[in-house]
């Protein structure tokens, strides 16, 4: 597999990215833990030197006096094999897998959400869960969107580990991104105290786990689809997004060049263009967007494994963030 996916396992059907190891449907999130090769633990380790006290390049593999400690410089190691995944101070709390999805059990167990994917990124330094939540939504012409609560941890000092809501449009396997004025689309949990019961539950409260804010981008959505979009209104809006030195000029979509081309006409020819809910609305212009950032644009590194990784937690899902808003602004202004 690519050096970006280390370890990963899906349930169901293949996932829009077609990577991973295919296993049972309606596991436990300890079981997939397992299942995607998650089941390993970190440590925080001392970092030594040999001579030199300023730096910090020796993990001690003896306790031996011939080290110097090195104060306040740790590693972030995995323990199974000894990799070295981040270097860190005396303050980063790392949080364990197993610790990490049990984020899932409570839901999983009350059947709100069923276990989709799991697995490991960047060598180990980035691991993730994602599971369906029982709020799908259809709009105009049968345009399904299913709903999913993505959870992200990273063993990589500066990252903080992130719970977030992403919803899928199905006929196109697009992942999209809510806007929410708050903020509360997402969690961000820093590495700065114990994965605790307190933990959850506040990310539990922040994201109003789910029904308030799928609410909420359903309503984007309907309204996104109800909102008829004037060509040169979305040549714009593609410009802005790819290829901002032609906002303003004439006949922006003949000089449109490369990916911004690609999502003009993506806009009117990729999966579900023909649906009433997105023929000629800002609704079928945001997935234009979304469909070649994940699959198009994306191809190569699709065969890197870097699609996933980009989709969520990437440029791609900043990029996607920022089409909802000017979509819905321009929405606003039809």
């Amino acid at each position: 597999m690519s050096h970006e996916i280390e370890t990963m396992a899906y349930a169901g059907k293949v996932p829009w990215h077609g990577l991973g190891e295919k296993v049972e449907d309606n596991m436990t999130p300890e079981e997939m833990l397992v299942a995607a090769g998650l089941d390993w633990s970190v440590s925080k380790r001392q970092a030594y030197t040999v001579d030199k006290p300023n730096c910090w390049n020796i993990i001690d593999p003896t306790g031996e006096a011939q080290f110097i400690k090195c104060e306040d410089h740790y590693y972030v190691v995995r323990d199974t094999d000894n990799k070295v995944l981040s270097h860190c101070k005396d303050s980063y709390v790392p949080f364990q897998n197993k610790e990490v999805m049990s984020f899932f059990k409570k839901f999983t167990k009350a059947g709100q959400m069923t276990m989709e994917t799991a697995g490991s990124l960047k060598n180990g330094k980035e691991i993730w869960g994602l599971a369906k939540i029982s709020s799908d939504f259809k709009l105009a012409g049968g345009d399904h969107v299913e709903s999913y609560l993505l959870l992200n941890n990273s063993h990589s000092v500066g990252k903080a580990m992130t719970i977030m809501l992403t919803p899928i449009r199905v006929v196109c396997n697009n992942t999209l991104q809510i806007a929410l004025k708050d903020g509360s689309m997402s969690y961000r949990i820093p590495h700065v105290r114990m994965f605790d019961e307190e933990i959850i539950q506040s990310a539990e409260q922040a994201l109003g786990l789910s029904t308030e804010q799928m609410k909420t981008f359903k309503e984007q959505s309907e309204f996104l689809a109800s909102k008829k979009a004037k060509d040169k209104e979305v040549d714009t809006f593609v410009a802005e997004l790819f290829q901002p030195s032609l906002v303003g000029a004439d006949n922006i979509r003949e000089a449109l060049t490369n990916t911004a081309d690609t999502v003009r006409r993506a806009i009117e020819t990729s999966p579900g263009a023909e649906l009433s809910s997105s023929k000629g609305t800002w609704w079928g212009a945001l997935n234009g967007v979304t469909y070649v950032m994940d699959h198009t644009k994306r191809a190569k590194e699709k065969e890197e494994g870097n699609a996933l990784h980009s989709a969520f937690f990437g440029s791609g899902a900043n990029l996607k963030r920022k089409a909802l808003t000017r979509a819905i602004e321009y929405a606003k202004a039809a």
